[in-house]
């Protein structure tokens, strides 16, 4: 039975103009250059009218699809839905516009709608964002394949070919004295990739130590994934120390951060380091964040991951069954080198193309 779902409180005003306006041209560059919709493909718009964001977010799909069709998702059955979507082709465009997330019995619907062919763009957790971070993340959707691409491959050459790295920030250094698995690419260009889509707002370079006990130093947190899934930005960073891959003590930890802590280790016995990952998004900064923390990985900087959990890469010794974590953190930094290349200051990636806005600015 499908229960239409309202908003316990009355909705809050949309959000500016200009910020609609803005969502419409980014949300138009994604669907041109990242996903390559054409209009001879159909393109199905699953939303819903709960919060400023969403409501922002459908009337850029409207301006920039204007054959599509559009379902209210809390106005709809499950099973119309689903009807929609069967009915797509190969290569039509699904977009999902979730204040929350859409839940459909036994339906993963990323997923599913991967193996029917779809392309598909997911928004989700919108409600996370109320108020000026909303408009970050629609800053956070602006698409620059130069810069997204030529970075992010650029990265990926190096990271795949680095005999160790070291992340510095704050008088502190984390030492990676391993090679790295093959750098993961999540800078909308899927043109060497089975599905094509994913999550948005995106930019993100991602890999781990082959040998993960190589892992070791110390290194400051100054947002976590807490408990709700939220980010949590400490009054003071916080620092964890790490020996062979697993963070072995802390400096400064909130009682938020040691219960992070403590049910990583209740259920997996110890807290492993295990993604490392370069944030490309310049929108989201160490000052500039939003809530969610699925949304705010992308933040241009590094990011670990606690936890024993990262299905990506495969390891010796780790069950999935048994890993049950995937935290993400956030590392105040200062440097990052790959090698002896210094990749990352002043708050920015120093390899790859810069986009024609950087150029004029530098030049």
């Amino acid at each position: 039975m499908h229960t239409p779902v309202s908003p316990a409180l009355p909705q809050a005003e949309d959000l500016p103009a200009r910020a609609i306006d803005e969502a419409s041209t980014h949300l138009r560059d994604v669907l041109t250059h990242a996903i390559e919709h054409r209009p001879h493909h159909a393109a199905l718009v699953v939303y819903d009218e709960r919060t400023p964001l969403a409501r922002a977010l459908a009337e850029g799909y409207r301006r920039n699809l204007p054959g599509a069709t559009f379902i209210d998702f809390d106005a709809a059955t499950p099973d119309a839905v689903l009807a929609a979507f069967r009915a797509m082709m190969p290569k039509d465009l699904v977009v999902l516009v979730q204040s929350t997330n859409f839940r459909l019995d036994g339906f993963r619907v990323r997923v599913e709608l991967f193996k029917l062919g779809l392309k598909v763009v997911e928004h989700v957790h919108l409600s996370r964002m109320p108020g000026p971070q909303s408009e970050h993340y629609i800053e956070a959707l602006a698409y620059d394949p130069a810069y997204f691409r030529g970075t992010g491959r650029a990265l990926k050459s190096r990271i795949d070919a680095a005999p160790h790295a070291r992340v510095v920030g704050g008088g502190e250094t984390l030492h990676f004295a391993s090679p790295f698995e093959p750098a993961k690419l999540n800078v909308g260009d899927y043109s060497e990739m089975h599905n094509v889509g994913g999550q948005f707002p995106i930019g993100e370079v991602f890999t781990e130590a082959r040998d993960l006990e190589a892992v070791h130093g110390r290194v400051q947190v100054h947002v976590f994934g807490d408990t709700n899934y939220r980010s949590n930005h400490p009054e003071v960073p916080v620092t964890l120390i790490i020996e062979r891959g697993r963070v072995v003590g802390t400096e400064n930890a909130t009682p938020a951060f040691q219960q992070v802590l403590d049910n990583i280790t209740a259920d997996e016995g110890e807290v492993w380091v295990r993604e490392l990952g370069f944030g490309l998004n310049r929108a989201f900064t160490r000052e500039r964040r939003v809530d969610d923390i699925g949304t705010y990985e992308r933040m241009c900087g590094i990011h670990l991951s606690l936890g024993a959990k990262h299905g990506v890469y495969p390891k010796p010794g780790f069950k999935r069954k048994d890993a049950r974590y995937h935290i993400d953190v956030f590392a105040v930094t200062d440097a990052v080198y790959l090698g002896d290349e210094r990749v990352y200051e002043d708050g920015r990636w120093t390899v790859g193309q810069f986009s024609m806005g950087e150029r004029s600015h530098l030049s």
